[in-house]
């Protein structure tokens, strides 16, 4: 990722912006795709477990698991704003002590990132312009689970990604939007040595977990 993207997405996911969305999460939890990225993650027993969540946003997945049993989280979270919320949730939820938060792209942090049992990126594919390379490095980290919510990239959603695009062009935005091929990210990972477990699509968004 670029130093433009990395300050769009800064730009993009402002206090301000951040603090509207902890406000829903708080009244209604965790989006849909999310909660089917925990459960399915649930259902293979978490107990003692660790997780690399990269991008968490608010912290949403690594409060669900360490409540379900993990040992300990690490965040890994481009945006201040949202490292900031993240790391105040989990306070108000007592975890403060079991997640490490990291400030930064992942991709140039990885060398110094340890294994997990469980890596999770959710809705992050799309914010990262190498796929190759962003996948990569976060599976290498993963010793039995990993997961994903990213786009379909189907004709209607590329077209409307291309939309957003250019109205954060003509608002002067760095950050854009990107829609990475599906086959792509499974052929990676089935190099890999993962194997798909689980998988749903909701209208815009699919969510994979894989095993070793």
């Amino acid at each position: 990722m670029n130093c433009c993207q990395c300050q769009g997405l800064e730009e993009l996911f402002s206090e301000e912006r951040v603090d509207k969305q902890l406000t829903r999460y708080r009244t209604n939890g965790p989006d849909r795709t999310t909660c089917m990225l925990t459960d399915a993650i649930k259902e293979q027993s978490v107990t003692g477990l660790s997780l690399l969540d990269i991008g968490g946003g608010l912290g949403a997945i690594e409060h669900e698991l360490i409540e379900a049993g993990i040992e300990h989280a690490i965040d890994v979270e481009a945006s201040r704003a949202y490292l900031n919320a993240a790391a105040q949730e989990a306070k108000q939820h007592g975890f403060a002590d079991r997640v490490t938060y990291y400030h930064g792209n992942f991709v140039e942090l990885a060398a110094d990132m340890s294994a997990a049992d469980i890596v999770t990126l959710d809705r992050v594919i799309c914010c990262y312009p190498d796929m190759e390379k962003l996948v990569s490095l976060s599976a290498s980290r993963a010793r039995k689970l990993y997961g994903l919510v990213y786009p379909r990239d189907t004709w209607w959603i590329k077209a409307g990604l291309a939309l957003s695009n250019l109205f954060l062009r003509v608002r002067r935005s760095d950050y854009r939007g990107f829609i990475h091929p599906t086959k792509a990210v499974e052929v990676l990972l089935t190099g890999l040595g993962f194997k798909r477990h689980y998988y749903r699509r909701t209208l815009f968004w699919q969510v994979a977990v894989y095993t070793r």
